[in-house]
């Protein structure tokens, strides 16, 4: 920790700028309330140093304040930088933050929780509850393609889907993904059209009917295929309500957060500046 400090405000002092405040994060606190302690103090600049859950936290502090987010990714996952094509070094993301251009972007929020990158539940939730940290230490994002392999034989949910409260669906599930951005780690796009900036999430529905459908929704994912398919449905909306039985797991940026039988998800169109490197078309 020392080291990293040392790092980041070197290269602060490049570009001019003066030692920065830090606050740390707590297993309680993952961030918001540093954030909130940050705009008390008068900060017009927040940089989330961590993983996809610090800067989700960072992110819901953040929104509606006017004060945009850098990132310094130091994370697993690190979802959010990857979408969005974001620096992966210290010094680039330095430099994004303090001399990038600002942009706004979308959040979610689920059931009063917000989120940058995905919400869902089901297999997704499954295959972060049971990856390890350790692991993730050890092997990087590689870590959960074993999890997720371990989760194909769950058993699938009753789900009843509404979006913009008109469209219904009924379907025998393994999962429903709800994205602001759409690519997982290894590059794996799963919402292929999805944008941080379009004020509408994207939906995708899985629902193999047996053992062998994976292989065709394995396909249909590589590929990126449009075409209409029953086990793997793409939509859009503002509003997403999901109804399961029985109860799953949910998951918010790879963070689980309980087993529930409804979820309920909208769009907060141009809620967070994010920085972004100057002249960027990401």
């Amino acid at each position: 920790m020392d080291r990293h400090r040392e790092a980041v405000a070197a290269e602060l002092a490049r570009h001019g700028w003066d030692e920065p405040l830090w606050f740390e994060t707590t297993a309680e606190d993952p961030g918001v309330g540093m954030v909130k302690q940050a705009l008390a103090e008068g900060a017009d600049l927040v940089f989330s140093s961590g993983g996809d859950g610090t800067v989700r936290a960072c992110a819901e502090g953040l929104l509606d304040t006017g004060v945009p987010l850098a990132v310094l990714p130091v994370g697993t996952g690190n979802l959010l930088v990857r979408n969005l094509s974001l620096p992966g070094t210290l010094a680039e993301a330095v430099a994004a933050g303090v001399e990038g251009d600002t942009r706004a972007i979308d959040a979610g929020v689920i059931d009063g929780r917000p989120f940058v990158v995905m919400a869902g539940i089901g297999l997704d939730a499954a295959m972060a509850e049971s990856t390890s940290e350790g692991a993730k230490r050890r092997i990087g994002w590689l870590a959960y393609a074993g999890s997720i392999v371990k989760h194909l034989r769950d058993k699938p949910f009753d789900v009843t889907l509404r979006l913009d409260g008109r469209v219904t669906l009924r379907r025998r599930a393994m999962m429903v993904l709800v994205g602001n951005v759409g690519r997982l780690q290894g590059g794996l796009s799963l919402l292929p059209d999805a944008r941080p900036d379009d004020g509408e999430l994207d939906v995708l529905v899985l629902a193999p009917r047996r053992p062998s459908d994976w292989l065709r929704v394995v396909g249909h994912v590589l590929t990126r295929s449009r075409r209409y398919d029953r086990r793997v449905e793409r939509y859009t909306a503002a509003r997403v309500e999901v109804d399961v039985v029985p109860p799953v797991l949910h998951e918010c940026d790879g963070d689980t957060i309980g087993h529930g039988s409804h979820m309920s998800i909208e769009t907060r169109p141009g809620a967070l500046l994010l920085r972004v490197p100057r002249g960027s078309e990401s």
